[in-house]
């Protein structure tokens, strides 16, 4: 049995997942943001643990047999959070998350101050990023920044929790601008360009290596058992894309995912580092020996269609969704395009001061013409995103489909005509990171079966990291796609033409 914790942003997650790849058990609990000033977001760390230990109980109380059985963790969550802490491992300040978009002015000196930023990173400097999160502390907040000691990704707070020691994976620490991406290894470079060092960092593992052992103290409160030399073993695991590619068999190159979240990324296992920083194309290391992935970003997807039906007062999305799906080719073509740049974007135009637009509106627009818009426009931006990945015609056979947004055939439907690539759900595939986490304990818990250079054997990663069993599959309709051309075209001249008219952060 292997356990899987996903911090999310909304939601800590928990999987246990036995030794036929069959999920046992699934358990949450919310998280909740604080946005103190526009373009801001946070979460005070406390929250993570408090979540953490109350789902780690219910799962020692409704399945304490699998739990007993347990033989190792593995973490996936939130990318590029700046965690800061003193000496004595005590957080300084509530975490910067991913989302937050005050590191602007930063992101220019970063890119200003070191040239060699985009050749070892292998990206441009972005607000959601940890190293300008860092340089807006030690600007805004120099007193406190002269008291850290220690930097930790979100995932990697929570280990020092359950283990007492800093470690991160390099999946997610390729997205803190501090990792020489090719050599898999901190920049002393790009740390210094921050006014930072390595010992402030946290060492650096494998994600499907041994990262720490939890604590006795903790394994005897949720029924685990201790584990052998020393602990049960915790799996260095991923940020929460590279873990998802780990839970839906994206694990080789050209296999990859669609995720239809709180934010839209479109994600491609790599063999080698492929970096394209021009068109803002996230490059980082995998959650496995010798493999790396690209991945494009845009920051609002499924939150935008939530936002829409709160603003149009349905019920549900799967309402609006039901409205939507009503609608005719020709009702459809008479809708308003739509921007979603609702938190800024970062894929293909790296701007953090884009906003959303409605274009095209009337009286004559219903709910299920904004709802429709917005579809659309989520999926233009993600045709963007996948442009900039410049994967070789034909190289993709498909891609898995993932995410909250996964769950409406509709909008699959609608995304496949416009990437013009077939997109599969599959069963399970709601449990995500979590999965993943769980399947990179699996890993390292049999670390033993390594190639004498530290990677994976194929047919290990073929036996537990499988894809699960398909859903549905959606291939691109080619009247569909045809229809869309044209409104694309108009929806591409858009954020050209309004770009400067956003106001500056």
């Amino acid at each position: 049995m292997y356990l899987g914790i996903d911090l999310g942003t909304s939601e800590i997650k928990l999987l246990l997942l036995d030794m036929r790849q069959r999920i046992v058990a699934t358990t949450g609990e919310a998280l909740t943001l604080s946005r103190p000033q526009p373009r801001w977001s946070e979460q005070h760390p406390l929250q993570w643990w408090t979540a953490a230990d109350a789902a780690m109980q219910r799962l020692a109380a409704t399945h304490p047999a699998a739990m007993a059985e347990v033989r190792a963790t593995g973490l996936s969550g939130q990318m590029h959070g700046a965690v800061l802490l003193d000496e004595a491992d005590q957080v300084l300040r509530p975490a910067i998350l991913w989302n937050d978009g005050r590191a602007g002015a930063e992101c220019a000196e970063l890119e200003a101050t070191c040239p060699e930023l985009h050749a070892i990173a292998g990206n441009l400097a972005m607000p959601g990023f940890t190293a300008p999160k860092l340089l807006w502390v030690k600007k805004h907040e120099p007193e406190l920044f002269a008291r850290v000691a220690k930097v930790l990704l979100p995932k990697d707070w929570l280990r020092l929790q359950l283990t007492g020691e800093a470690i991160s994976d390099l999946s997610d620490a390729a997205g803190t601008l501090w990792l020489d991406v090719a050599k898999r290894r901190w920049s002393p470079e790009l740390l210094a360009a921050t006014g930072l060092t390595e010992a402030q960092m946290p060492a650096l593992a494998e994600g499907s290596a041994v990262a720490g052992r939890l604590l006795p103290a903790l394994a005897a409160r949720w029924g685990l058992k201790r584990g052998e030399d020393g602990g049960l073993p915790i799996a260095g695991g991923g940020g929460d894309n590279a873990a998802s590619a780990v839970g839906i068999g994206a694990v080789r190159p050209n296999q990859g995912f669609v995720s239809l979240g709180t934010s839209g990324v479109i994600f491609l296992t790599n063999d080698r580092f492929r970096p394209n920083p021009a068109s803002a194309v996230h490059a980082f290391c995998h959650a496995l020996p010798a493999t790396w992935h690209q991945m494009s970003v845009m920051l609002s997807a499924a939150s935008a269609l939530r936002w829409v039906r709160e603003l149009t007062g349905l019920a549900s999305e799967a309402e609006l969704v039901a409205k939507v799906a009503a609608l005719s080719p020709a009702e459809r073509d008479a809708a308003p395009l739509f921007l979603p740049y609702l938190s800024g974007e970062r894929t293909p135009h790296n701007d953090a001061n884009a906003q959303g637009v409605l274009f095209g509106l009337t009286g004559s627009h219903s709910a299920a013409h904004l709802g429709y818009a917005v579809m659309e426009g989520v999926g233009f931006g993600l045709l963007d995103g996948w442009r900039a990945l410049g994967a070789a015609p034909g190289a993709v056979q498909a891609l898995s489909l993932v995410g909250g947004g996964a769950r409406s055939p509709e909008w699959a439907q609608l995304l496949a005509s416009t990437l013009g690539v077939a997109l599969h759900t599959h069963e399970g595939g709601e449990a995500g990171g979590a999965l993943g986490a769980a399947r990179l304990a699996w890993l390292a818990d049999l670390s033993p079966a390594l190639d004498a250079d530290g990677s994976l054997p194929g047919s290990l990663l073929a036996d537990i990291c499988p894809a699960p069993p398909m859903a549905r599959l959606f291939e691109p309709n080619a009247a569909e796609t045809e229809r869309l051309a044209p409104r694309q075209a108009r929806w591409a001249q858009l954020y050209p033409r309004l770009r400067n008219l956003f106001p500056a952060g």
